[in-house]
C-alpha cells in the first residue's frame, strides 16, 4: 500500500470513527477500540484496526455472541495517553460501551488499564509491552495483555545478539518513554547474562515522534559499536532510516543491527520500500509471507485478510487486533454474560484458538506468552518490499525469574 493510498485509508477510517454518534441496533454488545488512525503510527494502528473488524464480521456472520452481534467503536487516539483516556471515558459513559479494546503504545495503554480499573470493565491489549501494564504494583482483574511483553522481547533479542561472537561493543536507542525504557532494560540485563563480555558503549533517548535523528545518529556513530539494539518503530523507524543510510550508519556496524519493535512486518517493509535496510534482524507476530511449514488456519486467516481489505499483500499486524477481538468473545462466551466481573473471571486462565496456534491468558498476570518471529530481512526478486528469511519463533518460554 502506497503512503497516499494508506493516508486516504486511514483518513477514511478515522472519519468513520469520529462521525456523530447514531442509535446502535438494540441488543449489541459494544466494544470501545481506541487506537492510532492518524499521525505517524497509524501504519500499525490502521491495520490491527482492521483485523479487529474482520473479527467482528466473522462472528456476526455466524450469529454474534450470546445471540448478541458485536459492535466496534473505533476512535482515533493519536498515540497520545491523555486523548486515549478521554476516549475511554468517553467510550464507557457517554456511548455505553460494555468492553474496551485497543490502544498502541505503552504510555496509552497503562493510562487506559487506570480508567477501566475504576470502571470495572474489561480492557484487552493487543500491542502494548511495556511491563508496567501487568506488573504486581499494577496488574488489576479487568486488564488483560495479548501481545510479547518487553521481558519476552528483551530474551529474544539478547539471545540473537549474543550468537554474533565477533560483537564486543554494543550500542542501543530507543523512544523515551515506558517501552523504551523497558525494552532497553530487559535487553541489556538479558544480554549481561549470556554474553557479559559484551560492553554497552552508548545509549540514546530519542523522544517518541522525534523528527529529526542526526544528532542521535552522529553521536551513536561517534562511538564505533560492533553492533546495535534498536528499538525504534513505525513513522519514528521510517524516520531514522532515511536520515541514517546516506550517513554510512548500518555500513559502518555491517548492518548488525537487532530491532525488536515489529518493523518486520509487511507494514514497514512497504512504507520503507526500497530504502529498507536489508540485512538487518527484525521481528513480527505475523510474517504473513511463509515459506513452508504454514499452519493452515493462518494461510486461510491471509487470505481472507486479503480479501477484506483488498490488498494484495497483507498486513502483518491485523493479527493482534483479530485475537483480541476472538478473545473477547470467547471470553464472553465462557462466561455465558456481558458483565465484566464474570467475563474478567472467564479470561483468566483461558485458551483460545488463533491463526498461528493457541493462546492463554495466564491466571494470576493476565499475560499471554507470545513468542515473535524473528529472521534477517532480505530482498526477494518476487516483492517489492523487504521479507523476513528463515523466521524463526523465539523464545521458548517466558524468561527465568530468578
Amino acid at each position: 500500500m502506497d503512503f497516499r493510498r494508506q493516508a486516504a485509508l486511514v483518513g477514511a477510517v478515522a472519519a468513520v470513527a469520529l462521525a456523530p454518534l447514531v442509535a446502535s441496533a438494540a441488543g449489541t454488545i459494544k466494544v470501545g477500540f481506541p487506537i492510532p488512525l492518524s499521525g505517524p503510527t497509524a501504519v500499525y494502528g490502521q491495520p490491527i484496526l482492521q483485523g479487529a473488524q474482520m473479527a467482528v464480521a466473522e462472528i456476526n456472520a455466524r450469529g454474534g455472541v450470546l445471540g448478541k452481534k458485536l459492535e466496534l467503536l473505533p476512535r482515533d487516539s493519536k498515540a497520545n495517553a491523555d486523548e486515549a483516556v478521554r476516549l475511554a471515558r468517553e467510550l464507557i459513559i457517554k456511548d455505553g460501551v460494555d468492553f474496551l479494546v485497543g490502544t498502541l503504545t505503552s504510555a496509552e495503554a497503562p493510562a487506559v488499564s487506570t480508567v477501566a480499573k475504576e470502571n470495572k470493565i474489561v480492557f484487552i491489549a493487543p500491542t502494548s509491552k511495556s511491563t508496567i501494564l501487568t506488573d504486581p504494583e499494577h496488574i488489576h482483574p479487568y486488564i488483560f495483555r495479548v501481545s510479547s511483553n518487553t521481558d519476552v522481547e528483551g530474551l529474544a533479542g539478547a539471545g540473537l545478539m549474543a550468537r554474533w561472537k565477533n560483537v564486543k561493543t554494543v550500542a542501543t536507542i530507543a523512544p523515551d518513554y515506558a517501552y523504551g525504557r523497558d525494552s532497553i532494560h530487559a535487553f541489556e540485563k538479558m544480554l549481561a547474562k549470556l554474553r557479559p563480555d559484551i560492553k554497552i558503549v552508548d545509549e540514546e533517548w530519542p523522544k517518541l515522534g522525534e523528527p529529526d535523528f542526526t544528532s542521535f545518529i552522529t553521536a551513536q556513530m561517534g562511538k564505533k559499536p560492533d553492533a546495535v539494539y534498536c528499538s525504534l518503530f513505525a513513522g519514528d523507524f521510517v524516520t531514522f532510516v532515511k536520515e541514517a543510510t546516506p550517513r554510512g550508519y548500518f555500513k559502518a556496524i555491517h548492518d548488525r543491527l537487532i530491532d525488536p519493535a515489529e518493523v518486520g512486518t509487511t507494514d514497514e517493509a512497504k512504507a520503507l520500500g526500497a530504502n529498507y535496510p536489508y540485512g538487518i534482524i527484525a521481528n513480527t507476530y505475523d510474517p504473513v509471507i511463509w515459506a513452508g511449514h504454514e499452519p493452515a488456519a493462518h494461510k486461510k486467516f491471509i487470505a481472507d485478510l486479503k480479501k477484506f481489505t483488498h490488498e494484495k499483500n497483507a498486513s502483518g499486524w491485523s493479527i493482534v487486533g483479530y485475537q483480541s477481538i476472538y478473545a473477547l468473545a470467547d471470553g464472553i462466551k465462557k462466561a455465558g454474560s456481558t458483565d465484566s466481573a464474570a467475563v474478567s473471571k472467564a479470561l483468566a486462565g483461558m485458551m483460545w484458538n488463533t491463526p498461528v496456534g493457541e493462546r492463554t491468558f495466564n491466571a494470576t498476570s493476565h499475560e499471554t506468552f507470545a513468542p515473535e518471529y524473528w529472521g534477517k530481512m532480505v530482498k526477494e526478486a518476487a516483492y517489492p518490499f523487504a521479507v523476513m528469511k528463515n523466521p524463526e519463533l523465539l523464545p521458548k518460554s517466558f524468561p527465568a525469574t530468578n
